[in-house]
């Protein structure tokens, strides 16, 4: 195959790049980030009262891009990115509509290229608009999805974020239905860059004919019958930042101009965006992916160490975020082409685990013409599709110190999800506590990949599980509600060292935290009282901007060192269990930061008994 170089690749193969300048210039947080606050969303806090019509729940479907950028074998015979034609497109709609329709997969969408021939030359029409080219698609765009709903399907397509630079035409190119808009109008003066790649000029849209260019792009999905758009390149995020890239504006643009159709288009922006602007994406979209791609660029579809591990530790934060009308979008699903994905039996199931518990929307990259049946049955599995529908919230982790952690979410019904997941390289055995869901005692276990009820557990249910493996659990309590004491980091009998200082915290249970835990930092809780010596799931309520950790012990016994996820920002508090050996009657436990960073410490809450090992 060929290497086409920097200024032929598609704007997504770029991102591996990106993401390795993003590494190279990252600088250790300062202990003044603790200063900065930002405001965030509840899932409730939408700003409709009412269920909203698109995005209910996640959606489900298939997408191009990940048989686009493989470099399998047979996937793309005729050069790079050469898969996205009209033929194979209308191919997986069948194969989606015989295979997973059932299951409710009901969108085929196109992703990029569908504009561009084989050497990635783009077309557009007389109004600046993109337009199919003619060997990809000879019928063009409408064609494709009158098949799609032919099929009782819904069809996708794609653009990147801005005007693109072959589309400006020397500033000459009028706007459809805009009488004396020209391109010129709708940009820059000076022509500045935007989106994750620098593809395209930067709208300025203080200027109505830019409004005009977006509508009538609108205007044409609309018209060829499309219900699914997504936005590419999407800034803050897409591993750019600053004005330039700062693409709040397009999405705005992009509702209000989908709003006027009067066709109903779920609007997707992508890719690996600022959780800073949780709050605008879910205002103007129905979803917004929150990492890097999950392809691979490599010999098969995806890869686990590629970035499907990474999503264990990037999801945590985005959360609280995800609801109707708005979900956290973690890429495509590729778990049903055996080899071709490239990845265990093991490995696929809990990629599927973790996209289900996540509520994240279900669409797999795969061949869906050669699905093998280990694939097939992950894809359809309705206990599993039932977790990522339901009225539940997103499942959160409950530990995260290691690579044995545990995800869960409360159901509505007083039921828990529970999810096991191994990250290590080697078999290894995973405990869910029951103390961490919030209740002692018994509980009934049902295993939801296999369908199986399991019986019933005391305190708690233990796993052996492969490397990379996982299992998921329905779990009903059938004991009674835990009792837990709270410590508040802030009492004034708690000490503290090194540069630890207590300060105002209006997220905080007691309105305030001890920050300031860097270089050698401590904060020592006094007077923590249990009734039986035993280790205890410590509730750990805490705020951190990014991941940190922190050395913890009891007594001025031996630490361990415990990861806390990033909680998005500075103002949000976030909770995580971590195991602590306790003597009967009055302990410490101490909270060093060590060498590092930690995280800023809310309270602990300690149960009040330690449960029989």
């Amino acid at each position: 195959m060929r290497s086409p170089s920097l200024s032929v690749l598609p704007p997504r193969a770029l991102r591996a790049l990106a993401v390795g300048v993003l590494a190279a210039g990252t600088s250790t947080l300062t202990p003044a980030a603790h200063a900065g606050s930002t405001a965030t969303v509840t899932s409730a806090a939408r700003a409709e009262s009412v269920v909203p019509a698109l995005a209910a729940k996640p959606y489900m479907g298939w997408s191009s891009w990940s048989m686009q950028s493989s470099k399998y074998p047979g996937l793309n015979p005729d050069g790079d990115y050469s898969y996205l034609t009209e033929a194979n497109v209308l191919k997986q709609a069948d194969a989606l509509a015989a295979k997973l329709k059932k299951s409710g997969y009901e969108y085929v969408n196109i992703d990029a290229g569908w504009w561009r021939d084989k050497t990635w030359k783009p077309g557009f029409d007389e109004y600046a608009r993109q337009k199919a080219d003619p060997q990809r698609f000879p019928r063009g765009m409408k064609p494709v999805a009158d098949h799609v709903h032919a099929k009782g399907l819904k069809a996708g397509i794609y653009l990147p974020a801005g005007l693109e630079k072959e589309a400006y035409a020397d500033g000459k190119a009028p706007i459809w239905n805009a009488e004396g808009c020209t391109t010129a109008d709708i940009v820059y003066a000076d022509l500045r860059t935007t989106n994750g790649w620098d593809s395209a000029y930067k709208i300025d849209f203080s200027d109505p004919c830019a409004q005009k260019y977006i509508d009538s792009q609108a205007r044409l999905f609309a018209d060829w019958g499309y219900d699914f758009l997504k936005l590419d390149g999407v800034g803050p995020g897409s591993f750019k930042s600053g004005d330039n890239y700062d693409n709040i504006a397009d999405v705005a643009a992009w509702q209000k101009a989908i709003a006027a159709t009067g066709r109903p288009i779920h609007l997707e922006v992508s890719w690996s965006l600022d959780i800073g602007h949780a709050a605008d994406w879910r205002r103007y979209s129905d979803g917004w992916r929150i990492d890097t791609d999950v392809e691979c660029y490599c010999n098969t579809l995806v890869s686990w160490e590629n970035s499907v591990d990474d999503r264990f530790d990037d999801t945590p934060a985005w959360t609280r975020h995800a609801g109707p009308g708005g979900w956290n979008d973690l890429d495509s699903l590729d778990v049903g082409n055996g080899g071709m994905d490239g990845l265990t039996k093991a490995e696929r199931q809990t990629y599927a685990t973790l996209w289900a518990i996540a509520k994240s929307p279900l669409y797999t990259g795969d061949d869906l013409t050669r699905l093998d049946s280990y694939g097939l049955s992950l894809l359809t599995n309705r206990e599993v599709i039932a977790v990522d529908q339901s009225d539940a919230p997103p499942a959160h982790p409950l530990t995260t110190s290691g690579p044995q952690r545990v995800w869960a979410a409360e159901n509505p019904d007083g039921t828990h999800t529970v999810a096991l997941f191994n990250l290590s390289d080697a078999p290894a055995s995973v405990s869910a506590d029951w103390s961490m869901l919030g209740f002692t005692g018994k509980a009934s276990v049902r295993d939801l990949w296999n369908h199986e009820n399991l019986g019933t557990y005391q305190n708690r249910i233990t796993q052996a599980l492969p490397a990379h493996g996982s299992r998921l659990f329905a779990v009903t309590p059938r004991g009674s509600a835990l009792e837990r004491t709270g410590y508040e980091a802030e009492a004034p009998a708690n000490t503290l060292a090194g540069n630890a200082s207590v300060t105002d915290c209006p997220s905080c249970s007691g309105a305030r935290k001890v920050g300031d835990l860097y270089l050698g930092g401590k904060l020592t809780f006094t007077g923590v009282v249990v009734d039986k010596p035993g280790t205890y799931q410590i509730k750990v309520a805490y705020i951190s901007g990014d991941s940190r950790a922190a050395d913890i012990s009891a007594n001025g016994g031996g630490a361990t060192r415990h990861v806390f996820p990033a909680t998005g920002d500075w103002g949000t508090v976030d909770s995580v269990h971590v195991p602590v050996t306790l003597k009967a009657g009055a302990n410490t436990i101490t909270f060093d930061s060590g060498s590092g960073y930690a995280p800023d410490i809310d309270r602990i809450d300690v149960p009040k008994s330690s449960a029989a090992n």
